[in-house]
């Protein structure tokens, strides 16, 4: 016996025209809508908790810093202690260190400051103990510098200095998207290693890190340095990009966006279920 055929269903619009009415979605889409829902929400809220302990990090990264830069100065890490020399340990560490500058083997850095461009002088400080530091010496307006060597200068009884500055992390490779030339004596970054390399200081008795000169170092060191002009320092820049608060509520917006979307998913089916039961009541 055959089946009678099914009627479609319409409602009125408000036009006179007739508007089917909206199909239900499958079970298995309505499952698969949830769990990606579910996904996103556990994903950006594991993302916006991320960028909290980010945040956490960095403020302590800051605190400490600041603390390091403001304190009074220690000795300057010697050699027993250049293996457990780190970022996170000694950068920006208020130290003194005391010897006699190498000025014939001084290298002019391209640097950029609040001054204008120029380049950073990097002279080796040599301790009584025989090992080497590098200090920048501060900044100069012009690039390349000029180098003078003096013999008098270099002289194993000549003059001891005192520095006093905040110790910094070799920097390898280059920088202003350029790679140093020390073959050409083109320097765009502080790389402690190749520049000793490049000045033939023995590897092993040169520290692993080097120390940006305060002003006062500067001024002071600078009557019996042979450049043309005399360096500026305690031009180091010291500040963090912290942009995880933002990073963090912008993941938690979308945490609930995702939540919210599957909220009015589920709504929806619920408004289309309501709708098809009623208009089979009336039918």
């Amino acid at each position: 016996m055959s089946q009678p055929p099914r009627k479609c269903v319409t409602q009125g619009n408000g036009t006179g025209r007739a508007q089917a009415a909206p199909a239900s979605r499958s079970k298995a889409s309505l499952i698969f809508l949830a769990l990606c829902a579910g996904f996103l929400f556990l994903a950006f809220a594991a993302l916006g908790t991320w960028q909290v302990y980010r945040l956490q990090w960095k403020l302590a990264l800051i605190a400490r810093v600041d603390a390091r830069v403001h304190a009074e100065p220690v000795p300057a890490p010697g050699h027993a202690q250049w293996p457990q020399v780190s970022p996170d340990a000694d950068e920006y560490r208020r130290v003194s260190l005391r010897g006699r500058f190498l000025y014939a083997k001084t290298t002019a850095v391209q640097a950029s400051t609040d001054l204008g461009s120029g380049s950073w002088l990097l002279t080796p400080l040599q301790t009584a103990d025989g090992d080497l530091v590098l200090v920048n010496r501060g900044f100069v307006a012009t690039a390349p510098i000029k180098l003078i060597a003096s013999t008098a200068q270099d002289d194993p009884d000549g003059p001891q200095v005192e520095v006093v500055g905040l110790v910094r992390m070799s920097e390898r490779g280059g920088g202003f998207l350029r790679s140093n030339e020390p073959q050409q004596n083109r320097w765009y970054s502080r790389d402690v290693q190749a520049i000793a390399d490049a000045r033939g200081l023995a590897p092993e008795r040169v520290a692993p890190y080097f120390v940006d000169a305060d002003r006062a170092s500067s001024q002071a060191n600078a009557a019996g340095a042979p450049d043309a002009e005399k360096p500026v320092g305690g031009l180091t820049v010291i500040a963090f990009h912290n942009s995880h608060l933002v990073y963090a509520l912008t993941w938690y917006a979308l945490a609930l966006m995702a939540a919210g979307a599957g909220y009015w998913v589920v709504r929806d089916e619920r408004r289309r279920a309501r709708r098809g039961h009623n208009d089979d009541q009336r039918n």
